[in-house]
């Protein structure tokens, strides 16, 4: 009993000396000049002053960014968006929770502070509606402008009668508490019915892209639908806002026409005078310049002072002022990019964080109370579900897609907030009211995902495109072509030419790539007669091109990181613009062209993680013969195109992300695909040649201005190729693959049938399905297929008989003894005499397969690096050899994948 009676004691005497410090700072504060020591004169951290709000104020801020940043990873593993960990963060430190604590809210956010907080945080609020009004692109809606206005106007018509009505009761059992305004029960209704008829466009935009539905129909009508829906509901809002400020009715259609006025003045007046400023400096051309950025800023905080300044809220001002802002040149995306982080990583948290100290938790304490939550949440569904499934249906979509939109549209997210927020500081909404409707918007956003997920999943989405294009019935069941005969069907199938390849467009792999495409795309062939074009009199015209009837077909794809920000979502939106004015996508089209070769591109927004299954799809979209996948010059997936470097050979081939991107395109391939690592291929100088000295000549000074003499052209276009064959189905498609290529006639090939010695009574085999050597299987030589290897004997003699002779003269045979424990040694040195040696040539290529089930899997041993046994799993003994060795020749991994023929 004494020592808790000491202890009550302490804890007293602490408290009054907290108190009487913060009492003589106040009095202080209030009769002279502030202390300026600081906790050097026994001021507390977390003491608010009004001389220095700052200090206090870092520390809210901080706590609300760690604790939203902590919520946010477990949360996004679920695929939810950073606004439910924002507002869960604001529920924690709120009256829900550890308010509840006592003298924590007293401590960390105490009723005279939260002027400042809100001050930023409503600072933040503008510049965010700023950025919602730049992702709204008006094409959007008018390009699609049908769909957008059934399913938008359903979308919100049907809520919004809901929402009259179930405001009805809300009004009569909430309204009047004391801490609301006195306002008709018509301005009520309207305020609920906007707050349940509004969608959560930012957050439709982020689900769709990490989805990969933008450019599907449902992706389509959400998007366009969306942003009709999101401008009348900000209109609505303003109206409930100035009908609430302004007491007389005649005041309230004041600001109304005020504020439509001030609409047309920035839409007629402002619009084109700041479009004219942006072209004549070069804004729109080269990107906004500093000075643009600040007009455009001040623009922004002018137009939310006057709507503010006319009684309607700050907000509306900011977003009209992003509307009129142009995505030519992708103007709005450079913009964003300037201001979003700072936005969504400071200002957001703390306004979302207040939102949550407003919300209790403990005020739906009845059933009366719960009731309501459950009706509103059913009414926030069933309004925008049925509404937006209706009309989608009516505009001739299935009734899954239909679903699917409807689920899509009632995400309420951050922009139901928002909204609400705003009710909150207008007094329209009671505390309880307001708790209730923050429950609808977490229920309504977490939901919104899954939902979309169990409804529109991948593989119905691939089935229903199939269905549309009449290559399967309704149960996905194949149809057969009319005319197609089986013969004919069979001939397609043992025709292995690569007719369509897939190509991933890398930055710094464009020189090899474009040396790889015209080699494919150039073959010595001799025009039949039905391919020389005539004239009309019937002769020949003899210096005329000759296309031929099915030349190689190209597709590239460049993928762009998909991140958390704002102008990354807003960069996959424009797909179809971003796709045409790629530089890297253009050039390969150029440059394909001009070889004889059919070419496509776009351009793909994705997160790093789904790289690999970005590809993979594309090549079953585009049913692609072939991938072709380059390996990154620095090891790894992201491409630094302002300052290109160069890396370590060691650090080239340990990039983890990149080893599991090209691992996981192996693992799903659909089709064959190849990995090709350059070095020097078409003539470029390899990235890790030494840098050369000073000559006499030049000195440190005059470096600046000495300029690099000038690269002559590659007289010798010539390539030779080595591949090493030992067998198995990655061997018999790289054969293929190789017999293709060396109908170039700049190609000469040598192809080394390697005949496994029995030198070894037991090898280390690797499953052709899992590379992965933690677990080998180990079996005689006696058990391996004999079947195989007598498939592959006479698959290569077959070949080789069935050569033309000028094709045979450039095509070398040779018989190779080897072991199994040896072979990739021996094959490495074998490969170094016969490639690499002409340094003036277009450069040499090593086509290795990479599995094998004769080679045994590598375990770690004392002398090896982790490099080493990485780069086995991904491109198998033969490719890690030849990679990681002084062979001055690039390398070509090629594994047989999915169900196209060998």
């Amino acid at each position: 009993m004494a020592s808790i009676i000491t202890t009550t004691a302490t804890a007293t005497t602490t408290l009054l000396s907290t108190v009487t410090v913060s009492t003589a700072v106040a009095t202080t504060a209030a009769s002279g000049p502030a202390p300026q020591g600081g906790i050097l004169e026994g001021i507390l951290p977390n003491t608010f002053l009004a001389s220095n709000p700052l200090q206090l104020f870092i520390i809210q801020a901080g706590i609300i960014i760690i604790l939203c940043r902590l919520l946010h990873y477990p949360l996004s593993l679920l695929g939810q968006p950073r606004v439910i960990a924002e507002v869960i963060g604001g529920i924690l430190l709120g009256p829900s929770v550890l308010a509840r604590v006592p003298g924590f809210q007293h401590a960390i956010f105490p009723t005279e502070s939260m002027a400042v907080l809100s001050n930023v945080a409503n600072l933040g609020l503008v510049l965010f509606l700023f950025l919602i009004g730049l992702e709204v692109d008006i094409r959007m809606f008018t390009s699609n402008w049908r769909v957008a206005l059934s399913v938008g106007l359903a979308g919100m018509l049907l809520p919004f009668g809901l929402g009259c009505a179930i405001a009805w009761g809300l009004f009569n059992q909430f309204h009047n508490d004391g801490s609301t305004v006195d306002i008709n029960f018509g301005v009520y209704a309207l305020f609920i019915g906007t707050a349940l008829a509004i969608t959560a466009f930012p957050v439709l935009c982020r689900i769709l892209s990490e989805l990969n539905m933008l450019g599907t129909p449902v992706g389509v009508t959400v998007l366009a639908a969306g942003v009709g829906n999101d401008v009348v509901g900000w209109i609505l809002l303003a109206l409930c806002v100035a009908l609430v400020n302004n007491g007389s009715g005649l005041t309230a259609l004041w600001v109304l026409l005020v504020a439509v006025g001030w609409v047309l003045f920035l839409v007629f007046a402002v619009k084109p005078v700041f479009h004219l400023a942006l072209r004549k400096t070069g804004s729109i051309q080269n990107g906004p310049t500093q000075g643009m950025i600040a007009a455009t800023v001040l623009l922004v905080l002018t137009s939310a002072w006057f709507t503010s300044m006319i009684g309607v809220h700050a907000i509306f001002g900011a977003f009209l002022v992003g509307l009129i802002c142009p995505h030519d040149g992708g103007f709005a995306i450079h913009v964003t990019e300037k201001i979003e982080d700072l936005v969504t990583v400071l200002f957001l948290p703390l306004y979302f964080a207040l939102s949550g100290l407003s919300t209790d938790l403990g005020l739906l304490n009845d059933g009366i109370t719960w009731g309501y939550v459950i009706g509103v949440i059913a009414v926030a569904f069933s309004g925008k579900i049925i509404g937006g499934t209706l009309a989608a249906k009516a505009m001739n979509l299935v009734w899954r897609e239909s679903f699917t939109i409807g689920v899509l549209m009632s995400c309420k997210g951050l922009v139901e907030l928002i909204v609400l927020n705003i009710g909150l500081q207008a007094r329209i909404l009671s505390r309880r009211t307001f708790t209730i409707f923050v429950v609808m918007a977490l229920v309504t956003t977490v939901s919104t995902t899954p939902l979309t997920k169990w409804l529109y999943p991948p593989w119905y989405r691939k089935r229903l495109e199939q269905w549309k294009r009449g290559e399967v019935d309704w149960d996905g069941k194949p149809l057969q072509p009319e005319g197609a005969s089986p013969s004919e069907s069979l001939a397609q199938v043992q025709d292995t030419k690569i007719r369509r390849l897939l190509v991933y467009l890398r930055l710094d792999s464009l020189p090899s790539l474009f040396t790889f495409i015209s080699l494919l795309g150039e073959e010595n062939v001799t025009p039949g007669p039905e391919e020389v074009p005539k004239t009309e009199a019937g002769q020949d015209i003899g210096n005329t091109p000759v296309i031929r009837k099915r030349p190689l077909e190209v597709h590239a794809l460049r993928i762009v990181e998909l991140t958390e920000r704002t102008s990354s979502v807003m960069k996959v939106t424009e797909g179809d613009d971003y796709s045409r004015r790629d530089p890297v996508v253009n050039a390969f089209r150029t440059f394909s062209r001009l070889h004889d070769v059919a070419v496509s591109g776009n351009v793909v927004i994705a997160p790093e993680d789904s790289y690999a299954q970005t590809v993979v799809a594309q090549a079953s979209d585009q049913e692609s013969d072939f991938v072709l996948i380059p390996w990154s010059e620095v090891g790894s997936n992201k491409e630094d195109q302002s300052v290109p470097f160069k890396v370590s050979s060691e650090d080239r081939f340990s990039g983890k992300s990149h080893l599991e991107f090209i691992q996981t395109a192996l693992t799903k391939a659909v089709c064959n695909t190849g990995i090709f690592i350059s070095n020097g291929f078409g003539g470029v100088a390899p990235t890790d040649k030494s840098r050369s000295g000073l000559l006499r000549t030049i000195s440190n000074v005059s470096m600046p201005s000495y300029r690099e003499t000038a690269l002559l052209p590659v007289a010798d276009k010539s390539h030779k190729i080595f591949f090493p064959y030992l067998g198995g189905i990655d061997d018999r498609v790289a054969l293929r693959f190789v017999l293709q290529l060396a109908k170039n006639p700049f190609i000469t090939v040598t192809i080394a049938h390697l005949n496994c010695s029995e030198g070894d009574d037991e090898i280390i085999a690797v499953s052709e399905d899992n590379m992965d050597s933690t677990s080998p299987i180990t079996f005689s030589k006696n058990d391996i297929s004999t079947e195989i290897t007598a498939q592959d004997t006479s698959l290569l003699a077959t070949l080789k008989s069935r050569l033309s002779p000028e094709l045979a003269s450039r095509v070398t045979f040779t018989e190779i003894p080897v072991t199994v424990s040896s072979a990739a040694r021996q094959v490495t040195e074998l490969a170094k005499e016969t490639v690499g040696k002409n340094s003036r040539n277009a450069g040499d290529i090593v086509i290795v397969g990479r599995r094998h089930s004769k080679l045994p899997a590598a375990l770690r041993t004392a002398d090896q690096s982790n490099a080493e046994c990485d780069m086995q799993r991904t491109i198998g003994v033969f490719g890690q050899a030849m990679a990681m060795s002084d062979l001055k020749a690039s390398v070509l991994v090629i594994q047989a994948g999915g169900s196209r023929p060998e």
